[in-house]
């Protein structure tokens, strides 16, 4: 018979949990390993809410094991030390983001691309190396072995810095890998949500032009005056979207929801590339046609490695990006989902975790 998560492991913890596909949250008793040679014990302080969270609490993609604790953008202080943990103090501030484990010797692992083992392991409702189940930042502490653990940098702050641990490496890595960093290049921004906005400061801080995409014209006056995007272009204005042919070098799409992508590819330059972020519920529609007569290119991208998301922490500490956020108690959780849904945000929820978790 299998353990209650309460009985699990030795360490009494303490967090909100959704039981069922209502989503709905509530305060939920469980428990944590004690910490392993290699592992760090964190007092969580803030998380940020992210839509995969969402996603994962109405089990909208099929494979929620409730109960289920969310949270995968987590800043908090480290309590306690294993024997072998030289990389972190007790005292310091540390994050952790969407991965726990890995198997740490595949080709991937050996690239610093942890992030596509097939041995993956989640921050939260995913299996760990012990058998038992993970649960996430929803809760007063967490243990997490050293390697998935990242230094926070003084100068970010710890509610606006926290969604830089998904939504931050989310956009990052793409750019990256893609060759999205040089400078004077037209990269396009799908979305102005909690990716979107994210994407828009760390293009600038490369030197990029950048376009926000949107289906909501209201968003202009943000997208330019206060996150410094160069131009905004609604996208379900023929003429304007006529207008715009041909002149973007990259599109980045944070959507979650389905959408079509054929008009954003021809807003790509000859040798354009767009890449995709969001997961929707449904298969998105692509026509080859527009592909090859521009050779443009459709890629896809999942955060980044434990040694990138550390260069992304540093890379917006040094040119003061953070997230822009909306601190809730933890009691406020379900109201904020439901704004979630509804993208009622401007751009990104995070939970007080410390100041507001009671028991």
């Amino acid at each position: 018979m299998a353990k209650a998560p309460e009985d699990e492991h030795p360490q009494k913890t303490f967090g909100w949990a959704a039981r069922d596909s209502s989503g709905n949250l509530s305060p939920f008793h469980f428990s944590r390993r004690e910490n392993g040679d290699d592992d760090v014990a964190i007092k969580i302080l803030y998380c940020g809410v992210c839509h995969t969270d969402l996603h994962a609490v109405k089990n909208e993609w099929g494979v929620t094991r409730y109960p289920v604790v969310p949270g995968h953008e987590i800043v908090g202080i480290v309590t306690k030390l294993g024997n072998n943990v030289k990389k972190f103090n007790v005292g310091d501030r540390v994050g952790v983001g969407v991965m726990v484990g890995s198997c740490r010797s595949c080709e991937y692992c050996n690239q610093d691309m942890e992030n596509y083992c097939p041995k993956l392991i989640f921050t939260y409702d995913s299996i760990y190396h012990d058998g038992t189940k993970n649960y996430g930042g929803y809760s007063d502490m967490i243990v997490v072995d050293q390697f998935f653990v990242v230094r926070f940098p003084d100068s970010l702050p710890s509610d606006a810095g926290a969604p830089l641990l998904c939504a931050g490496i989310t956009v990052y890595s793409p750019m990256k890998y893609y060759g999205m960093t040089e400078p004077g290049k037209h990269l396009g921004v799908v979305g102005l949500g909690g990716v979107g906005h994210v994407a828009v400061k760390i293009g600038k801080a490369f030197g990029l032009k950048i376009t926000v995409i949107s289906t909501s014209p209201s968003k202009e006056a943000e997208a330019i005056g206060k996150l410094g995007a160069d131009s905004f272009l609604v996208s379900t204005d023929p003429a304007k979207m006529k207008a715009s042919f041909g002149t973007m070098d990259y599109i980045i799409d944070t959507v979650s929801a389905f959408h079509a992508i054929a008009p954003l590819l021809t807003l790509l330059k000859p040798n354009g590339k767009l890449v995709t972020l969001g997961l929707p519920a449904k298969p998105l529609e692509l026509h080859s046609h527009l592909l090859v007569l521009g050779r443009k290119l459709v890629g896809g991208s999942d955060i980044g490695g434990m040694k990138e998301t550390q260069e992304m922490l540093d890379f917006c500490a040094k040119h003061n990006i953070t997230a822009d956020v909306e601190v809730i108690k933890m009691d406020e959780i379900n109201t904020a989902m439901d704004r979630l849904a509804k993208s009622d945000v401007r751009y990104r929820f995070v939970i007080d975790v410390a100041n507001s978790l009671s028991k």
